[in-house]
């Protein structure tokens, strides 16, 4: 007699269920907003709706690229330009003088690692819920609550999608702040450390994945990239820049990052 065929024993629950789903986003929201600290970022973030309309933007990303930067090129044109930052982007200002307008933060990892410049910093920052641990609140830090909805927000201050790279995130503030025309440095969108898809892992002596050879070195925990879903996301802010008369340029030297138009920095900003 035959054997009888078994299912494969897969982990993970058999269903999709929508109100267990609808019901932990409730619940996240709820407890952010039953914190003091939920309605003085919201406020923050109300009143800096389209602070900067009219201007261009570009966003400092992490690869190594960023390092043929022209900083001195971008400081000259800053009264124009809103410079963000991002995650350790302060590795920097010991070789160059320009400082980001803001810097963004969403990661339990660099924020934590990053705290003591963080909690001492002047500069406007954009930080997880969870930075509350690491970083106490100040008149200069407005915290982002997180919901796992596959959406741009045009308006950040009631929750965003992280879209699995930091850099989407920077793309939501920017359009909150009024920029439409915005660019990307430094987004080589590919890295040295190969592994599955957002598995934490300890690195080496040296980050050859990033800008700075200390930004995740000795040890310290990252998570790997998905660059398969940060394109996806990408994707989605180009369409409601492009829909919203604004656009995306990616100005970056060389890189894998395609799904934006390529510029050279000198030429977008002379644009």
């Amino acid at each position: 007699m035959p054997k009888e065929d078994k299912a494969p024993v897969i982990a993970g629950r058999p269903t999709i269920h929508p109100y267990r789903h609808a019901a932990a986003q409730i619940r996240s929201r709820l407890a952010w907003d039953l914190r003091l600290e939920s309605w003085r970022s919201r406020s923050k973030l109300k009143k800096q709706r389209n602070q900067h309309r009219g201007k261009k933007g570009v966003i400092l990303c992490n690869g190594p690229s960023l390092n043929d930067v022209d900083f001195d090129l971008l400081k000259s044109a800053q009264n124009d330009v809103v410079v963000i930052g991002l995650n350790k982007v302060n590795l920097l200002f010991e070789r160059t003088a320009l400082r980001p307008d803001l810097i963004v933060c969403m990661n339990r990892y660099p924020l934590e690692q990053n705290a003591e410049f963080y909690n001492s910093t002047e500069i406007p920052l954009y930080l997880s819920t969870d930075g509350l641990k690491s970083v106490p609140s100040r008149k200069n830090i407005a915290y982002l609550h997180s919901s796992s909805q596959r959406k741009f927000a045009r308006d950040v201050s009631f929750s965003i999608n992280v879209g699995y790279t930091v850099t989407f995130t920077a793309m939501q503030i920017a359009f909150h702040l009024g920029i439409l025309d915005l660019a990307l440095v430094g987004c080589d969108h590919s890295f040295s450390t190969k592994g599955p898809s957002n598995m934490a892992v300890e690195s080496g002596k040296k980050d050859e994945s990033h800008f700075d050879p200390r930004y995740f070195s000795g040890g310290m925990k990252w998570q790997l990239p998905d660059l398969a879903a940060s394109e996806y996301h990408y994707s989605m802010a180009r369409e409601v820049y492009s829909e919203s008369g604004g656009q995306i340029t990616n100005c970056t030297e060389g890189g894998e990052l395609e799904i934006f138009q390529r510029q050279s920095l000198d030429a977008w900003l002379a644009s």
